[in-house]
């Protein structure tokens, strides 16, 4: 098999059969199809935050930062504040962006960054042995909850979209094509823009036969918010998958400072120290 040339040297420990690695070549085929757009990869950041997930950025020869538990979405946000030129994208587990990182994610979405998230959703705290997360279903047995989950699990995307989310979008990690072109969309998007990617865990919370079963691919986004909404509740008999709200509003970098681009339009030094030496 040919080398990907986003392939680092980095040994992949994730558990064979994993989620994990549908997301990881689906973003890598995510790349070659952005670069077919015209988007260099040397302008595509990642971060990540900490998880079973956070090993991607290991795993993926693109330059970014490393971040810490619930934080790659704010990381990505100072990131694009510096250079509005860049393509930023976090990668994120349920427990870490709607756990840890939920006010990052919903005042990512209230002031609409542009940013992309996208959250490996297993439904358990996988790195650290299988915890209940957010997500997972009521009843789910793990260390933290041996008897079972007693809270209903979260809808982080319906949370989202009522915060103001651009772009939200469901995949499945065994769907890589369809993830794939949902990631090109989401990252082409501008705005705040998230996937919740269904991510089985062999081990610990093994959702295949589940997801095999009830994903659905829709194939148009809802018309207005209500009808997201609708949507992304819609799971007793179904999963759907795919793009539910994409819609157009002013980005917060450009409502910050319009066509100022800091990295490219910073002051030289004896500039900053002249202003410093005017206000002492």
């Amino acid at each position: 098999m040919t080398k990907n040339v986003l392939d680092t040297n980095a040994e992949i420990t994730w558990c064979p059969g994993c989620g994990n690695f549908g997301i990881l070549n689906a973003f890598k085929k995510a790349v070659d199809k952005l670069e077919n757009k015209g988007v260099n990869r040397d302008s595509i950041i990642i971060s990540s935050g900490i998880g079973c997930h956070g090993k991607i950025f290991d795993y993926i020869k693109l330059s970014g930062l490393y971040s810490i538990h619930g934080r790659s979405m704010a990381t990505v946000q100072g990131i694009k504040i510096g250079n509005p030129n860049l393509k930023v994208i976090a990668f994120a587990g349920d427990g870490d962006a709607y756990g840890e990182g939920i006010a990052h994610m919903i005042f990512a979405a209230k002031r609409n960054a542009d940013i992309t998230v996208i959250v490996h959703n297993n439904g358990a705290y996988a790195l650290t042995t299988g915890q209940f997360s957010p997500t997972s279903k009521k009843g789910f047995k793990g260390p933290s909850r041996p008897e079972g989950n007693i809270e209903d699990p979260l809808n982080p995307l319906s949370l989202l979209l009522e915060a103001g989310a651009t772009f939200v979008a469901r995949g499945y990690s065994a769907k890589m094509d369809h993830l794939s072109d949902l990631i090109v969309e989401a990252i082409m998007h501008e705005g705040f823009s998230v996937i919740d990617v269904l991510q089985p865990s062999v081990v610990f919370n093994n959702t295949y036969k589940l997801y095999n079963e009830k994903a659905e691919i829709i194939h148009k986004p809802a018309k207005n918010l209500d009808g997201a909404i609708k949507l992304v509740k819609d799971t007793k008999q179904r999963m759907p998958i795919g793009v539910f709200y994409d819609v157009r509003k002013l980005v917060f970098h450009k409502e910050l400072m319009g066509d100022w681009n800091p990295s490219q339009n910073k002051m030289s030094r004896n500039e900053r120290l002249k202003k410093i030496n005017e206000f002492v």
